[in-house]
C-alpha cells in the first residue's frame, strides 16, 4: 500500500511469525490513519504470505527460500504486488526510498543481514530480533550512528526499559532490571528437568511464541540474550544490568535511578503494545490491547532467578562481560542446540552444556569484523551439530 502524506510505510520482516502477525494486527487496527504495509517478508511460508499480500496489498513481498518463492508463481498477478526472492529481496524492500520503518522479526542470526541493510540506508528499525545485537552489538550500534538510522526495541522488556529511561538522564541511571516469567519450569530442580520433552518446554505460562523462542524461555537463554541486547542497545555497563523473576508478567522491566526511584512499565502481556509503540514513536496512540484494571485485587511477586538450575542465564552475563566474538559463538551454538533438542537428538539439560562447550572452545577475538563474526557463527553451529554429551 503506497503511503499518503503522513502515512508511515512499514516493512515487516518475518511477517508470518507470531511477532509479524501481531504487527499486522497493530497496522490493521490503525485503519490507515498512521501506518501502512509497504513490504512483507518470510522464509518458506509462501501460502500465508500470499494471503497477507492479498489482505494488505504491500508494494513488495519477499520469500528468502527460492523454492517457496517459485510456488507463488503468478498468484498475485494483477494485484500490483512485486514478488522478490532471497536475501537480495529483503535488502531491496528495506532500502526502498519509500520505506520508513522496518520491523525486524526474523528469528535468529538470519535477521542480522536485513537489519544491517536497513540501518545502512538510515532507516528506523523496530527490532524484535535480539540476535542482531547479541551477535554484533557494537558494530550494529556504530552503523546506526554513522548512517543516521535508529533502533527502537520491540521486545517487551527492552521496550519497558526504553520507556522508563525517559524519566531521567543517562548519567542518572543506576541499573536496569529485566523481568522474567521464569518459564514453564520455574521452581523445578535439575533432576526434574532431565527428561522434559520439547512439547513441555514449549508450554510457556504467559506468552504464545514460536518453538525456538519458547525453548529459549524454558532454559532462560532468552533472558540471557536479552541481557546482552540491553548492554548494547542502551550503552550500559555490565554491572548495571540485573534480572528478576516475575511470574505474573505485568511489570515488563524497570529502571532504577541514582536517587533510589524505580520506574517500571506495567501492562497485560500483549506484544501488540510494544510493537505499536515502536511503530508510532515518539507518539502514543490508542490501540487494541487490553488495559490493566487496577481496581481489581491482584498481586505482583518478584524472586531471584535460579542460576544453578538454569545455567544459560549465567552464560548470558558472561558473554555480556566478554563482548567480542562471544555473543556470536553463544547465539549460534544455542540455535543449533535448540534445533537438535526439537528433533529429539539431545536432552533439555544438554542445551546449556553444548553452548558452554562452544563458548569455551571458540577462538575469542575482542574486536572482530562482521565477516569474522560470521566465521565464528558457522564454526559454532558445526561444533554443536557434532557435539555429544
Amino acid at each position: 500500500m503506497d503511503s499518503g502524506v503522513n502515512l508511515t510505510n512499514v516493512v515487516v520482516l518475518g511477517s508470518t511469525g507470531s511477532v509479524g502477525r501481531s504487527a499486522l494486527s497493530v497496522i490493521e487496527h490503525d485503519g490507515g490513519s498512521r501506518l501502512g504495509v509497504h513490504g512483507l517478508g518470510a522464509h518458506t511460508s509462501w501460502e500465508a504470505l500470499v494471503d497477507q499480500a492479498r489482505a494488505y496489498r504491500p508494494r513488495y513481498i519477499t520469500l528468502t527460500d527460492p523454492q517457496a518463492a517459485a510456488c507463488v508463481n503468478g498468484q498475485l498477478r494483477g494485484t500490483g504486488v512485486e514478488v522478490l526472492s532471497g536475501p537480495d529481496g529483503l535488502i531491496k524492500m528495506v532500502q526502498d526510498a519509500q520505506t520508513d520503518r522496518v520491523l525486524s522479526a526474523i528469528v535468529g542470526a538470519a535477521g542480522l543481514q536485513s537489519t544491517w541493510a536497513a540501518l545502512e540506508a538510515g532507516k528506523i528499525v523496530a527490532l524484535a530480533n535480539k540476535e542482531t545485537l547479541v551477535v554484533a552489538g557494537p558494530l550494529v550500534m556504530d552503523l546506526a550512528r554513522q548512517r543516521g538510522g535508529s533502533i527502537l526495541p520491540v521486545d517487551s522488556e527492552h521496550s519497558a526499559i526504553f520507556q522508563a529511561l525517559r524519566a531521567g538522564q543517562d548519567r542518572e541511571v543506576r541499573r536496569v532490571i529485566l523481568t522474567s516469567s521464569g518459564g514453564p519450569f520455574r521452581g523445578r530442580s535439575r533432576r526434574e528437568l532431565a527428561d522434559v520433552t520439547a512439547e513441555e518446554a514449549m508450554r510457556h505460562p504467559t506468552w504464545r511464541m514460536g518453538p525456538k523462542i519458547s525453548v529459549d524461555s524454558a532454559t532462560l537463554m532468552n533472558k540471557a540474550l536479552e541481557v546482552i541486547e540491553a548492554r548494547w542497545l542502551f550503552d550500559l555497563k555490565p554491572e548495571q544490568i540485573e534480572v528478576v523473576v516475575h511470574p505474573e508478567s505485568i511489570v515488563h522491566s524497570m529502571v532504577e535511578f541514582v536517587d533510589g526511584s524505580v520506574i517500571a512499565q506495567l501492562s497485560p502481556p500483549d506484544m501488540r503494545l510494544p510493537i505499536q509503540y515502536a511503530l508510532t514513536y515518539p507518539d502514543r496512540v490508542a490501540g487494541g490491547c487490553p488495559l490493566l484494571d487496577l481496581t481489581k485485587a491482584f498481586s505482583l511477586t518478584f524472586e531471584p532467578p535460579d542460576r544453578e538450575t538454569f545455567p544459560c542465564l549465567e552464560l548470558g552475563f558472561e558473554v555480556m562481560r566478554r563482548g567480542g566474538t562471544a555473543g556470536a559463538a553463544l547465539n549460534a551454538a544455542n540455535e543449533a542446540a535448540v534445533a537438535r533438542f526439537l528433533a529429539g537428538e539431545i536432552g533439555f539439560l544438554d542445551l546449556a552444556r553444548a553452548c558452554r562447550a562452544a563458548l569455551d572452545n571458540h577462538t575469542f577475538n575482542p574486536r572482530p569484523t562482521l565477516d569474522e563474526l560470521w566465521v565464528v557463527d558457522a564454526w559454532a553451529r558445526q561444533e554443536v551439530r557434532r557435539w555429544r554429551s
